[in-house]
């Protein structure tokens, strides 16, 4: 047995890693392929069955549990992790290299998702229950540095080896390689830094009745009071952001003649991954304390508003093509924070539905719902902006928000849940 660790050798290093490769999959992949000069239907349409492993995770979770170690699993999948970038980086040169490279993601998404049920029931087997509370703002936060690292750093240091290198695929190409050499040296570290924490009440039970338990878990969630109306929520609630997140990159990358931004790489790197996480991270703070305050039935309809208005930004940046570099920030800045505002109480109810003996595989469950309804409004996003232009593209996700701010209507939720 090894001597125990303190969780801060731990938490924050296993938390930017489960972050980062997310980032990679859903973020700069659409950059990468928008450089390398694919279409926007082909980006949103093939990285959108990205979204794929997380959406089905819940069906493989059991298995984490019934083989070997968490600690085990999460040293591998970062391996593997680290091979599959280091594919994504060899692939690139090639002259197929859409077909190869893509591969290579779906493989970082599914060994990424794994990763993910590992690092969640790790945390909670590796600590007590006053350690999982006083680390919890601690995860979150090396998870948001993550998503800075990768939308922001990451893109900024690929569009200073573009210029540098002078051609894209070399540029990109270097980038994962480094992004793939982190991943291994981070694997070795968690094999010595993570304590030796096994789940003996998992390990007792049978292998038939975890399978047996598995199925009742399932049938105990879709067999809950107002399931039908929880799922379309789950579903519908972020269809505006679900349209937008594959196109905003594209658009600020595409020339003026094509009705983008003409913004280069980096100033991408800088305004999305930087300004914009910023105003997310504000957003949610600030959502978190007013619903701690008034509780979620009263601040759902303003945050589902606030998940609508903020789309007007793009719409009037379309209209403006000539707008400034300053003024770019601003409306990226304020539909980020309208964001991550509105996304604090779709997290909420999420956790509100999954109340219950089954809260955890539950809240796993309505996980892939929300992904689901991530992945099939961005696989048809590409295709129907390139057929009417962004302008009248971004008009459409307004349009959607009346369906995000009808099924906040139509949810009962217990007035006191989410109160201080």
């Amino acid at each position: 047995m090894k001597p125990s660790k303190s969780p801060w050798w731990w938490v924050p290093t296993l938390y930017f890693a489960e972050g980062l490769p997310y980032i990679a999959v859903m973020t700069l992949s659409v950059i990468l392929y928008k450089r390398m000069g694919l279409s926007n239907t082909d980006i949103a349409l093939y990285t959108g069955w990205l979204y794929l492993p997380w959406v089905i995770k819940p069906l493989w979770s059991p298995l984490v549990d019934m083989f070997s170690s968490k600690r085990r699993w999460i040293v591998v999948m970062q391996l593997c992790i680290a091979i599959a970038l280091a594919g994504v980086a060899l692939t690139l040169p090639m002259s197929s290299f859409f077909t190869y490279s893509l591969a290579c993601f779906y493989m970082v998404a599914f060994f990424s998702a794994t990763h993910d049920i590992a690092a969640d029931g790790f945390y909670i087997l590796a600590l007590d229950t006053h350690n999982q509370s006083f680390f919890v703002g601690i995860r979150s936060t090396f998870y948001r540095i993550a998503t800075v690292a990768g939308q922001g750093g990451v893109v900024i240091i690929a569009g200073l080896m573009e210029e540098h290198l002078g051609l894209v695929p070399d540029a990109w190409s270097t980038v994962f390689m480094c992004m793939s050499v982190f991943f291994f040296i981070i694997s070795f570290y968690h094999w010595w830094a993570l304590p030796s924490t096994e789940n003996a009440v998992a390990a007792a039970r049978p292998e038939n009745a975890s399978l047996r338990e598995f199925f009742n878990i399932f049938k105990r969630f879709f067999t809950k009071p107002g399931i039908v109306k929880a799922i379309i929520f789950m579903l519908v609630y972020r269809l505006p952001e679900a349209m937008l997140v594959k196109l905003i990159n594209p658009f600020l990358l595409d020339p003026a003649s094509a009705g983008g931004m003409g913004l280069s790489t980096k100033q991408v790197g800088i305004t999305y991954g930087t300004i914009g996480i910023i105003g997310l991270t504000l957003g949610g703070i600030i959502g978190g304390i007013v619903v701690s305050r008034g509780g979620l039935r009263t601040w759902l309809r303003p945050m589902a508003w606030s998940m609508s208005l903020t789309c007007l930004t793009f719409l009037y940046l379309s209209l403006c093509p000539d707008s400034s570099l300053l003024t770019v920030n601003i409306c990226v800045f304020v539909e980020q924070f309208g964001y991550g505002f509105g996304f604090t109480a779709y997290m909420l109810y999420l956790i509100y539905f999954s109340e219950g003996a089954d809260a955890t595989a539950h809240y796993s469950i309505c996980t892939g719902f929300m992904a689901l309804g991530m992945m099939l409004p961005g696989m048809a996003a590409g295709w129907i902006q390139e057929q009417i232009g962004y302008t009248l593209f971004f008009a459409l996700t307004i349009a959607c928000c009346a369906l995000t701010i009808g099924v906040a209507s139509m949810l009962k939720i217990n007035p006191s849940f989410g109160k201080k």
